[in-house]
């Protein structure tokens, strides 16, 4: 079976059987392979094919001619029918046919396009068609334009309308396109330049559509916003979330509160307190019809770029501001919850926030963020003892909970509430069902230094905590660890332990309150949660006492929950290097 021949207008014309191109011959036999290509099939008379090809003004031999065209293209390869004593084409394909069927689909369109049309082809009949061929492309890029809109892509129409000056429906798309990327002034200016170029050039005021695009911009039209994905990014809600009932439920109010036009929470406290958590669970507990946004800050390396993706817009802008506008508009007016996770100090939380008027945020940060506007921060401690009991009773069991009611307070006291210390050791009991509550206070725990083996649950507890340490500047780690030997001081008790001047000594302690290694305990009164009191003392290679209190040998030895995000740059000279001097 031979292979059709394809035929391309949209540009030179141009003809191939399977992947040999054939010979057309000069410009005028181009011309007449053109005009029959346009017909689509339709018959033309040697006549007719006589003025589409020279307009009237003809040579005498003009029939002969086109009859001399036709047989060479046909020698040539090209498939002309005589039909009813003129000739058609009515085999093979070409690229303006199936241009046409495309327009619906016009990216898929435009890519048929190769140059200008019927390129080399004169006359008054190629002419018009050239001109016709060149409106479907406009109308073609203009519907692409407003398709990549319509999806979020970023468009630029500067090169059409440097094309076409006086076209508006280009003018009309750029404006809409410069309105949803946060350009409101940029669109107004485009119309007001737009409006000065038709008067001069025309002496006409522009179109309907132009002034009802600059009325619905000036009044901020709602149906002037993108349609935004509804994304559903929340991990999953804890099964045993246990406690903070008050606190989810005042976090709660505070996101849906009508009185804030972008409400912003942001919740504080040591590593593995469970402020994520908690968050995941407000998050799932308040209405957000338009979708719920989970990042993590702390492994993102393109925030804004995530949360753009994640509304749908896929054609991001290449500056920064401009992402963060197209984020402020794409989601104004939204019911949108964000919850950015692991913020620290030096982040650009800034940028990350939405448009007003119906997204909420909670951020999550282990230092409270002093450059948030409008924030309200909640320092989150650690469960109260009934609620560590209730947490135990769902990891271990609530039978074996209730055998040991004395025990299981004891125990559950002494983590302090901290639920990645409850979260272990309950696992480490749940896979231990023999052993009563009693001698899980005996047996679980740190080892001495040089014991020969681990417990598991150690490394578990421990595990979120390993960059403390290294997070400390050397005077706040000396610090911790001297002071560790009070559970409660003043700032003049820790002058005198420390060797620093009282001003020193002051800055250096609210550094660690901040990274929530202390705790203030009243007027210039400081301490310790007695589990980081404990890790603290084991610090100091000095000591090897037991991390519980009241003497209990053996028992478990809660490490620190908390990692200092970005301390304070304290001066490692001490006082002569001026630590007061360092931090201004």
């Amino acid at each position: 079976m031979t292979d059709a021949v394809r035929f391309e207008v949209l540009g030179p014309v141009r003809a191939w059987r399977g992947d040999v191109e054939l010979e057309l011959g000069p410009p005028r036999q181009r011309a007449a392979l053109a005009v029959l290509l346009l017909q689509e099939g339709t018959p033309l008379s040697p006549s007719q094919l006589v003025t589409a090809l020279w307009g009237g003004a003809e040579p005498r031999a003009a029939v002969g001619m086109v009859r001399s065209y036709v047989s060479r293209l046909r020698h040539a390869g090209v498939p002309i029918e005589s039909v009813g004593g003129g000739y058609a084409i009515r085999t093979g394909t070409s690229d303006v046919a199936e241009f046409e069927r495309l327009l619906s689909s016009p990216r898929d369109a435009l890519a048929l396009w190769h140059g200008t049309p019927l390129s080399g082809v004169n006359g008054e009949y190629a002419e018009a068609a050239r001109e016709r061929l060149t409106q479907l492309h406009f109308t073609a890029r203009e519907d692409l334009a407003a398709a990549d809109i319509a999806a979020g892509r970023h468009v630029d129409l500067s090169d059409l309308i440097a094309e076409q000056p006086l076209r508006e429906r280009p003018r009309e798309l750029q404006m809409l396109a410069l309105y949803r990327a946060g350009r409101q002034a940029e669109a107004l200016e485009l119309f007001t330049s737009t409006q000065r170029l038709l008067e001069s050039e025309l002496g006409l005021d522009p179109g309907p559509e132009l002034r009802e695009m600059q009325r619905r911009i000036l009044a901020a039209d709602p149906s002037l916003a993108p349609s935004v994905s509804r994304p559903s990014q929340l991990p999953p809600d804890l099964p045993e979330f246990v406690g903070r009932a008050s606190l989810t439920s005042a976090l709660s109010e505070a996101l849906t509160s009508p009185r804030a036009p972008l409400p912003v929470i942001g919740i504080e406290g040591l590593a593995a307190i469970g402020k994520t958590t908690l968050a995941v669970h407000v998050g799932h507990t308040v209405d957000f019809p338009d979708g719920r946004l989970f990042l993590d800050l702390a492994e993102s390396p393109d925030p804004l770029s995530e949360l753009l993706h994640g509304i749908g817009v896929t054609d991001l802008p290449a500056s920064a501001s401009e992402r963060a506008s197209l984020w402020r508009t794409r989601t104004s007016g939204r019911r949108v919850l964000v919850i950015l996770d692991n913020a620290r100090p030096g982040d650009d939380v800034r940028s990350l926030l939405p448009g007003a008027g119906g997204p909420a945020v909670v951020i999550t940060a282990r230092r409270r963020l002093y450059d948030v506007p409008h924030a309200h921060w909640t320092k989150l401690d650690g469960l109260s003892v009934q609620e560590s009991v209730t947490l135990l009773a769902r990891l271990v069991g609530q039978d074996r909970v209730a055998a040991s009611a004395r025990e299981t307070q004891v125990l559950a006291s002494r983590t302090a509430g901290l639920p990645q210390v409850l979260q272990a050791i309950g696992e480490r009991l749940a896979s231990r069902p023999e052993w009563t509550m009693a001698e899980a206070l005996q047996r679980v725990g740190r080892p001495a230094p040089g014991a020969p083996a681990r417990p598991p649950e150690c490394q578990a507890i421990e595990r979120p905590y390993e960059s403390a340490i290294a997070d400390l500047t050397p005077w706040q780690k000396h610090a911790f660890e001297r002071l560790s030997a009070f559970p409660h001081f003043s700032t003049t008790t820790a002058s005198e332990v420390l060797d620093l001047p009282p001003r020193d000594t002051t800055i250096l302690l609210e550094s660690l309150v901040d990274a929530h290694l202390l705790e203030l305990a009243g007027p210039d009164a400081y301490g310790y949660q007695e589990p980081v009191r404990l890790f603290a003392e084991s610090m100091q290679p000095d000591r090897n006492r037991p991390m519980m209190p009241e003497g209990a040998e053996g028992a478990i030895q809660t490490p620190l929950n908390g990692v200092p995000e970005a301390p304070y740059t304290l001066s490692s000279a001490g006082p002569s290097g001026g630590m007061a001097d360092a931090l201004a």
